[in-house]
This record gives structure tokens, sequence and C-alpha cells, in this order.
């Protein structure tokens, strides 16, 4: 672990796609789940809530997001996000060497190291959207690695930053642990697993019993939506069973499939559950931010599979997986860059020129172009409603109609139209394709 070009390759990495992650800022390239974090996140220290959640713990159990609140405290800058999920992303290669240094030569570690780097679901999830995801791949693969080097107060050190991450964590931790206490009953290990065990049920408990139903303003927690199957979806499974076939050999493909040949496969199997028996295909696209729940458990496998591995054959099988990781990145990329990295056009210089004359604080819906760039500084903007039959309360509206692209656009576009013309929003404010509306009536 003391390899300097371990650590030089994470800085690149991070740095690398920091980057990147500012280029797609500044043409406008993030969606809803930024704004979203984004508020959350400046928020951390007083209501830890959105205008569109409410309160964030009212979805999730994200301590975690406290990290990300101080930083953006000190550097308040939405490249400060991107950068905490790019060094997050960088992070997940250390464990995964040394994993592997432990049973072969540093030309070897190296070389898994470089496909953790290159893996495409990686870099899918690390240039998204910031997200509390974009921790878990580097907290669980570092507290595996923890766990077998022996490092017992650093395996629960790291379990609880695991844990701190997402409640789906702690369902998965449990099991590991579960699963560890038995292989190693009666040592020092099995006994930090059963207390890994234990605290994850315990958070368990506390979130779904105690801090949810306290936090939550509908009764119904909004992710079972995933798992709502209907009729309907049942009928329809047999047209996805493809696309979740291709998701795994998206994901294994470029690993040579060699974490199915490890018995530490084992612990990805509820992760890789979560996202493959959701009715949404969102949960399992290579690049959506759900391949945080997985990531860090492959990897681990991964690694158990390569050490096991004799020379030369490890080489020629590393060799294999880098090429089929360019390859992935060639014909299948998440980062999609022709779609998210272009230049920064006039459209987006006028955009940013417009939301920074307005006046802090400004109680205003908009589509997500200008959402996204509103959030960090502004707890009242929000995004327009989804469904044309709401009418939005927002004192203040604002379209942008040089991104007709724009799916809240699309969507309300017509609608808000309508309230113009009866006149429940009058125009107060343009600059070429930018329009500034205000509500006429009581706004909230």
């Amino acid at each position: 672990m003391k390899d300097k070009l371990l650590w030089l390759g994470c800085l690149v990495y991070a740095a690398l796609f920091t980057w990147l992650g500012a280029i797609k800022y500044a043409a406008h390239r993030n969606l809803i789940d930024f704004g979203i974090f984004a508020q959350t996140v400046a928020s951390a220290f007083g209501c830890f809530c959105n205008p569109i959640e409410g309160s964030h713990w009212a979805f999730h159990f994200s301590p975690i997001l406290y990290l990300s609140g101080f930083t953006v405290a000190l550097v308040r800058s939405p490249i400060a996000l991107i950068a905490l999920q790019a060094v997050a992303g960088a992070l997940v290669a250390p464990p995964i060497y040394g994993l592997v240094r432990a049973r072969s030569g540093i030309e070897v570690a190296r070389l898994a190291a470089l496909i953790v780097w290159l893996y495409p679901p990686l870099a899918g999830l690390i240039f998204g959207d910031f997200h509390e995801n974009g921790f878990a791949p580097a907290a669980v693969a570092w507290t595996l690695y923890a766990f077998d080097a022996g490092a017992m107060g650093w395996t629960i050190i790291l379990a609880l930053v695991t844990l701190a991450v997402k409640e789906d964590q702690a369902i998965f931790l449990a099991i590991a642990g579960g699963l560890g206490a038995w292989r190693f009953r009666g040592t020092s290990r099995g006994r930090v697993a059963i207390g890994v065990f234990t605290v994850s049920i315990a958070i368990l408990a506390v979130f779904f019993l105690g801090i949810r139903p306290h936090a939550a303003a509908a009764a119904t927690w909004q992710p079972v939506r995933f798992y709502a199957w209907t009729l309907t979806d049942l009928r329809s499974l047999p047209g996805t069973l493809l696309a979740r076939l291709g998701f795994l050999l998206l994901i294994f493909a470029p690993l040579l499939f060699l974490p199915l040949r490890s018995r530490m496969m084992v612990l990805a199997v509820a992760p890789l559950g979560e996202v493959l028996l959701s009715r949404m295909p969102t949960a399992f696209t290579v690049g959506a931010h759900y391949a945080g729940a997985w990531i860090g458990y492959v990897l681990v496998a991964f690694a158990f599979a390569v050490r096991r591995l004799q020379s030369p054959a490890v080489r020629y099988a590393l060799a294999a997986c880098l090429v089929l990781c360019i390859l992935e990145l060639t014909v299948a990329d998440p980062l999609h860059p022709g779609l998210n990295l272009r230049p920064v056009a006039a459209r987006d210089v006028a955009l940013d020129r417009f939301l920074a004359a307005l006046p802090a604080g400004l109680s205003i819906a908009t589509q997500e172009e200008a959402y996204t760039h509103l959030a960090l500084a502004d707890p009242y903007a929000r995004l327009l409603p989804e469904s044309p039959a709401a009418e939005t309360q927002a004192c203040f509206v604002l379209v942008d109609r040089d991104f007709p692209e724009s799916a809240r656009l699309e969507e309300y576009g017509d609608a808000f139209r309508q309230l113009v013309s009866e006149g429940r929003y009058v125009l107060v404010a343009r600059r070429d394709a930018i329009e500034l509306y205000r509500r006429i009536g009581p706004c909230r």
C-alpha cells in the first residue's frame, strides 16, 4: 500500500473525473439528483432537506452526507461535490490492490488497480450526479480489505462508514456479518463480525421504526415503488429479461467473469438482487447511481479470484480484463460523452448570468438546467411539476426555451402556458429565450 504509482493513479483519476464533472456541470447536463443532493448537503446542519423530498431522512439513512455538508460549508461550490465523488471513486482501487498484493506480486496488484479505474460501471457512477451511493464502493472495499488483513479496529471504523452511506448497506453488512461470524466463529474476527451484524440490524430498526416514520410526510417509504410489482409489470417481465441479462453481461464481462469464481461473490448476491428485482429498468442500467450498492462487493470478489490465479495465467486474465474494459468504454460508454461533454455554449453563459442576477432565497420553480445551478445557494428553488395536472405554487417560474429538450419543460410547458393565459402568472423579466414569471395571488 506504499506503492507511489498506486497513489499517483488515485490522484490522476480524481483529478480527471473532477475535470470531466466540471465540464458537464458547466454545460448544464446534470439531472435532478444533483439539485436534490446539493440542497440536502447545503442544509446538512439545519433541516437536512430539499423542496422535492422534504426531509432526506424520510427517504434514506445517509449521515455520510454530513461530511459533504462540512466540505460545502468550507468551499461553497458545486465543484466541491463533484470532487468529493471523484475522490471516492479513486479510492476504490487501493483496497483491491491491497487484497491482490497480499497473495501476488506488485505488477499483478497494479494491473488489478488499473482495471478498477477503467471499470465502466464505476466510471459511470462517479461521472453521474452527486449521490450518497458514490461513497459506497470505496467504503465497502476498504471494510472488507481491513477484515481480510486482520485489522479489526479499522474494520469496525470502516464498517461504520459503510453503514453511514445508506440503509441498504445495513442489510448487506448484516448478511456479511452473519456469514463472517459463522466462518470465523470463536476468533476475534468472528466477534467483530457479530458486532457488525448487530449494529447493522440496530440501524435498520432505528431507521425504519424511528427516524423515517418521524421524518416522512407520507406513510409509504418512496423506494418501495421500485418493487411494487403489478400484474402489468409481471406480464411485461419476460420482455425485460434480455435487458437484465445484458446488464449482467456488461458488469461481469469486463472482469472476465472472474468474480463468479470466488466464494466472496455470495456477498454481492443481495446488492445485485436489489437492482435486478426492480420493476424499473433505471435500477439495472450501467452508469446509474444504483450501481453504488453492488460495485464494491463485486470488485472484492474479483480481487479474491485474481489472487488465486497462478502466473502466467493471472497476467493473461488481467490483460484480457483491461482490453474488455476499454472495449466496453468504447462501444457502451456509460459516461455518454457525446451528450454530456461539450464546450460551454452561449445559452449556458446566458442562463448562468440570468441566474446570478436573481435575488437570493427566491421561491422559484424551473427546469433541470436552472434548478441544478440554483440548488446549492437557494433552498427554495424547485422543479416544475412532473404532471401537467399539478399546479406549481412557487412565487416565480423561470423557463429557458433555449433548452427545449428539458424533460420538465416538455412535461409542463403547455400547462404553464395555460396558467399564464389565465393570468395566474405574469411576465416580469425576459432576456432572449429566458423568461421569468411572477405568481398573482398567494404563493409559497
